[in-house]
Protein backbone atom coordinates (compact mmCIF):
# COMPACT_ATOMS: atom_id res chain seq x y z
CA UNK A 1 0.00 0.00 0.00
CA UNK A 2 2.86 2.37 0.84
CA UNK A 3 4.39 1.69 -2.58
CA UNK A 4 1.19 2.77 -4.31
CA UNK A 5 1.13 5.98 -2.28
CA UNK A 6 4.66 6.81 -3.44
CA UNK A 7 3.72 6.22 -7.09
CA UNK A 8 0.62 8.38 -6.70
CA UNK A 9 2.65 11.14 -5.02
CA UNK A 10 5.20 11.04 -7.86
CA UNK A 11 2.45 11.28 -10.49
CA UNK A 12 0.79 14.18 -8.65
CA UNK A 13 4.20 15.92 -8.44
CA UNK A 14 4.83 15.55 -12.17
CA UNK A 15 1.33 16.77 -12.97
CA UNK A 16 1.85 19.80 -10.70
CA UNK A 17 5.13 20.63 -12.43
CA UNK A 18 3.50 20.41 -15.85
CA UNK A 19 0.65 22.66 -14.76
CA UNK A 20 2.96 25.18 -13.05
CA UNK A 21 5.66 25.16 -15.76
CA UNK A 22 5.69 28.11 -18.17
CA UNK A 23 4.47 27.25 -21.68
CA UNK A 24 7.92 27.73 -23.23
CA UNK A 25 9.39 25.08 -20.93
CA UNK A 26 6.99 22.37 -22.10
CA UNK A 27 7.92 21.90 -25.74
CA UNK A 28 6.60 19.02 -27.75
CA UNK A 29 9.00 16.62 -29.39
CA UNK A 30 8.14 18.15 -32.78
CA UNK A 31 8.93 21.64 -31.49
CA UNK A 32 12.28 20.50 -30.07
CA UNK A 33 13.14 18.81 -33.36
CA UNK A 34 12.19 21.95 -35.30
CA UNK A 35 14.33 24.13 -33.01
CA UNK A 36 17.35 21.86 -33.42
CA UNK A 37 17.00 22.08 -37.20
CA UNK A 38 16.92 25.88 -37.09
CA UNK A 39 20.11 26.03 -35.04
CA UNK A 40 21.94 23.76 -37.47
CA UNK A 41 21.13 25.80 -40.56
CA UNK A 42 24.13 27.66 -41.95
CA UNK A 43 24.31 31.32 -40.99
CA UNK A 44 23.95 33.66 -43.95
CA UNK A 45 27.29 35.22 -44.88
CA UNK A 46 27.49 38.88 -43.94
CA UNK A 47 27.96 41.36 -46.74
CA UNK A 48 31.52 42.62 -47.02
CA UNK A 49 32.64 45.81 -45.32
CA UNK A 50 33.98 48.60 -47.54
CA UNK A 51 36.56 51.27 -46.65
CA UNK A 52 38.08 54.15 -48.60
CA UNK A 53 41.33 55.65 -47.34
CA UNK A 54 42.25 59.01 -48.85
CA UNK A 55 45.85 60.18 -49.23
CA UNK A 56 46.25 63.74 -50.51
CA UNK A 57 49.51 64.92 -48.93
CA UNK A 58 53.12 64.17 -49.82
CA UNK A 59 53.96 63.12 -46.29
CA UNK A 60 55.59 59.74 -45.62
CA UNK A 61 54.17 59.59 -42.08
CA UNK A 62 50.64 60.14 -43.41
CA UNK A 63 51.18 57.52 -46.13
CA UNK A 64 52.38 55.01 -43.53
CA UNK A 65 49.41 55.83 -41.31
CA UNK A 66 47.05 55.09 -44.21
CA UNK A 67 48.83 51.77 -44.81
CA UNK A 68 48.63 50.96 -41.09
CA UNK A 69 44.89 51.73 -41.13
CA UNK A 70 44.39 49.49 -44.17
CA UNK A 71 46.30 46.52 -42.76
CA UNK A 72 44.75 46.86 -39.29
CA UNK A 73 41.20 46.94 -40.69
CA UNK A 74 41.97 43.98 -42.95
CA UNK A 75 43.36 41.96 -40.04
CA UNK A 76 40.44 42.89 -37.77
CA UNK A 77 37.81 41.57 -40.17
CA UNK A 78 39.93 38.56 -41.12
CA UNK A 79 40.06 37.60 -37.44
CA UNK A 80 36.25 37.80 -37.33
CA UNK A 81 35.93 35.70 -40.49
CA UNK A 82 34.30 38.60 -42.32
CA UNK A 83 35.18 40.09 -45.70
CA UNK A 84 36.41 43.63 -46.23
CA UNK A 85 37.35 45.58 -49.34
CA UNK A 86 39.74 48.49 -48.87
CA UNK A 87 40.68 51.07 -51.47
CA UNK A 88 43.48 53.60 -50.91
CA UNK A 89 42.85 56.58 -53.21
CA UNK A 90 45.77 58.96 -53.79
CA UNK A 91 45.39 62.36 -55.44
CA UNK A 92 47.00 65.78 -55.41
CA UNK A 93 50.39 65.72 -53.66
CA UNK A 94 49.37 62.32 -52.22
CA UNK A 95 50.00 60.79 -55.65
CA UNK A 96 53.69 60.64 -54.70
CA UNK A 97 52.67 57.61 -52.64
CA UNK A 98 52.08 55.70 -55.88
CA UNK A 99 54.81 57.20 -58.07
CA UNK A 100 57.62 54.87 -59.10
CA UNK A 101 60.26 57.59 -58.72
CA UNK A 102 59.17 59.34 -55.50
CA UNK A 103 57.19 56.91 -53.35
CA UNK A 104 58.67 56.52 -49.87
CA UNK A 105 56.41 53.50 -49.27
CA UNK A 106 56.55 51.54 -52.53
CA UNK A 107 58.29 48.51 -50.98
CA UNK A 108 55.66 48.38 -48.26
CA UNK A 109 52.83 48.68 -50.82
CA UNK A 110 54.33 45.80 -52.80
CA UNK A 111 54.48 43.62 -49.68
CA UNK A 112 50.91 44.54 -48.68
CA UNK A 113 49.58 43.85 -52.18
CA UNK A 114 51.18 40.40 -52.22
CA UNK A 115 49.76 39.40 -48.83
CA UNK A 116 46.49 41.31 -48.72
CA UNK A 117 44.59 41.30 -52.04
CA UNK A 118 41.55 42.99 -50.46
CA UNK A 119 43.59 46.21 -50.29
CA UNK A 120 43.90 48.06 -53.61
CA UNK A 121 45.51 51.33 -54.63
CA UNK A 122 43.99 53.92 -56.97
CA UNK A 123 45.84 56.87 -58.52
CA UNK A 124 44.13 60.03 -59.71
CA UNK A 125 44.48 60.37 -63.48
CA UNK A 126 43.93 64.14 -63.36
CA UNK A 127 46.80 64.57 -60.90
CA UNK A 128 49.04 62.27 -62.95
CA UNK A 129 48.35 64.31 -66.10
CA UNK A 130 49.02 67.60 -64.29
CA UNK A 131 52.28 66.30 -62.81
CA UNK A 132 53.36 65.05 -66.25
CA UNK A 133 52.64 68.45 -67.77
CA UNK A 134 54.43 70.31 -64.97
CA UNK A 135 57.49 68.04 -65.07
CA UNK A 136 57.42 67.82 -68.87
CA UNK A 137 57.69 64.00 -68.78
CA UNK A 138 55.53 60.92 -68.34
CA UNK A 139 54.96 60.00 -64.70
CA UNK A 140 55.40 56.28 -63.99
CA UNK A 141 53.34 54.68 -61.26
CA UNK A 142 54.12 51.56 -59.24
CA UNK A 143 52.65 48.38 -60.70
CA UNK A 144 50.23 47.96 -57.77
CA UNK A 145 48.40 51.21 -58.65
CA UNK A 146 45.42 51.43 -60.98
CA UNK A 147 44.50 54.79 -62.49
CA UNK A 148 41.03 56.29 -62.07
CA UNK A 149 39.95 59.41 -63.95
CA UNK A 150 39.51 61.52 -60.80
CA UNK A 151 40.51 60.60 -57.26
CA UNK A 152 37.98 62.94 -55.67
CA UNK A 153 35.17 61.63 -57.86
CA UNK A 154 36.20 58.06 -57.02
CA UNK A 155 35.91 58.83 -53.29
CA UNK A 156 32.53 60.49 -53.82
CA UNK A 157 31.12 57.62 -55.87
CA UNK A 158 32.25 54.99 -53.39
CA UNK A 159 30.70 56.99 -50.53
CA UNK A 160 27.45 57.20 -52.50
CA UNK A 161 27.55 53.38 -52.65
CA UNK A 162 27.79 53.20 -48.87
CA UNK A 163 31.55 52.83 -48.39
CA UNK A 164 33.05 54.13 -45.13
CA UNK A 165 35.50 56.99 -45.61
CA UNK A 166 38.62 57.72 -43.55
CA UNK A 167 41.26 60.37 -44.05
CA UNK A 168 44.24 59.46 -41.87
Amino acid sequence: MAGNRNVIRAMVGVAALLIAAPPWAVASAAQRQSASQIVKQPVAKKKPHHLILQVNTNDAAMMNLALNNATNVSQYYSDLGEDVVIEVVAYGPGLHMLREDTSPVKARIKAISEKTPEISFKACGNTKENMSRTENREIALISEAAVVKSGVVRVMELQEQGWAYVKP
